[in-house]
């Protein structure tokens, strides 16, 4: 394992070639090797990988949603309009109740209840759809997406992510490519999920963090997960190294953080094609987009810069660069205000989003990564890598209600609303579960 002063240099320290497959079915290890993350990696993938091993889930859905058509009568369009909007408040109605049934965030404290190693992963993030799903992305170093029902806390699919781009319409590549899953967002109605990835093999010279071979990497792509499908619908040609991604709050823009092109790519969600690109600096990463749907924030990591865009006139401006290394952005659920954590100061930042200025601060463990807000904007989650915990603050006051231990390099980290429950991914190969609405403080 090398020294923690040579790990804080990289992004993602992990091993150079991809991790060997346990020939057990039951093993839970996995190798790791701490070097420099993201690079090329050509060996073949095994062919049980090319496709799900198993079914592909589903999402929940309402009573009335779950009604067969051929159990309805025809409707004039009047009444299927009316009947359409009644179903889209139901629908609201139901995700307000699912965030209102348990206790105010920051009155609770978590406690560990499981911990997932099977298949064999090694989960880069962990992202919620908020309907009772989450999706693992697993890197090159398993070459696969998992897929978790949250309720049940168990696998319901592992899919490849070895794609044709000609059969999702894209040309100019191989019959086949293999791609490597860093982050994803999903749709609002957990449909989709869009997922970055970091790199396609055997495509340009290898991709590393540090960008060290310059123009000879080859632009990547963002793949499109279809709940309905249970399989990859979209592939979406972006930047090189293509890290965050994020989602306008109307649906319309999709935004991806392009690590070696500094800038921001910003794609049309209607056709799947890159329609502009915002420059930035050195390593972008985080994204939040408020509800204007132009106004984005975008965190430049290498460059200790935190940037305000507005997408429609291009415009841009650093709002803050004193702590280093501007890793992940959230959002209140009112968007008033942006909670940043800095990597290497260890420091987590709310600011104003109107007037940009700072409104609080509080020191984290060492090396926050990830973080994720509750439902209900009362708490935050954040993930300190270099200690192996996962820290739980109050959203309004940054007292820090508490701090646990995860599994070996917590690096993902979401919060499911349908089961008020924490979800850590720690890049060694394992997610930890926690519940967070049985205790009260």
């Amino acid at each position: 394992m090398l020294p923690a002063t040579h790990l804080r240099l990289t992004e993602d320290p992990m091993t150079s070639s991809r991790l060997p497959h346990y020939l057990t079915a039951g093993a839970l290890g996995l190798a790791l090797v701490l070097s420099s993350c993201g690079s090329q990696d050509t060996t073949d993938q095994d062919a049980a990988q090319d496709e799900a091993t198993i079914p592909g889930p589903t999402v929940q859905v309402s009573e009335d949603d779950a009604d067969t058509a051929d159990e309805e009568s025809p409707q004039p369009a009047e009444d299927q309009q009316d009947a359409d909007q009644q179903g889209e408040e139901a629908a609201e109605d139901d995700d307000e109740a699912a965030a209102t049934q348990w206790p105010a965030s920051n009155t609770t404290t978590m406690a560990a209840e499981s911990t997932i190693s099977e298949p064999v992963i090694s989960p880069k993030s962990i992202v919620s759809n908020d309907h009772g799903l989450a999706i693992a992305n697993n890197m090159m170093y398993q070459n696969t997406v998992t897929l978790y029902d949250t309720e049940a806390q168990e696998l319901v699919q592992e899919l490849s992510d070895r794609v044709s781009p000609g059969a999702l319409g894209a040309s100019g590549y191989p019959e086949s490519v293999v791609g490597a899953p860093v982050e994803a967002v999903w749709t609002e109605d957990g449909q989709y999920a869009y997922v970055s990835q970091y790199r396609l093999e055997d495509m340009g010279a290898g991709a590393y963090d540090d960008c060290r071979n310059g123009d000879a990497v080859a632009p990547s792509a963002v793949y499109r997960y279809s709940v309905a499908d249970q399989d990859w619908d979209q592939f979406i040609e972006v930047g090189r190294v293509p890290k965050f991604v994020e989602l306008t709050p109307d649906g319309s823009r999709l935004l991806v953080s392009n690590w070696c092109d500094h800038d921001l790519s910003v794609v049309d969600t209607e056709t799947g094609e890159e329609i502009n690109r915002v420059p930035v600096n050195s390593q972008p990463r985080g994204i939040a987009a408020l509800p204007d749907n132009r106004t984005v924030f975008v965190a430049a990591m290498y460059a200790n810069e935190l940037y305000r865009l507005d997408l429609e006139t291009g415009e841009q401006e650093v709002i803050y660069n004193q702590a280093e290394f501007p890793r992940h952005l959230s959002l209140s659920p009112d968007a008033k205000t942006l909670y940043v954590t800095f990597a290497h100061s260890d420091l987590l930042v709310a600011f104003d989003t109107e007037t940009n200025e700072v409104i609080r601060t509080a020191s984290t463990g060492r090396e926050p990564r990830s973080m994720d807000i509750s439902a209900d904007g009362t708490a935050l989650y954040v993930v300190n890598y270099f200690e192996d915990t996962v820290s739980k603050f109050d959203a309004e006051t940054f007292e820090e209600i508490e701090r646990l231990p995860t599994g070996h390099l917590p690096i993902g980290v979401t919060y499911d609303p349908v089961t008020a429950s924490v979800w850590v991914a720690n890049y060694s190969g394992t997610i930890s579960i926690y519940d967070d609405h049985s205790n009260t403080r």
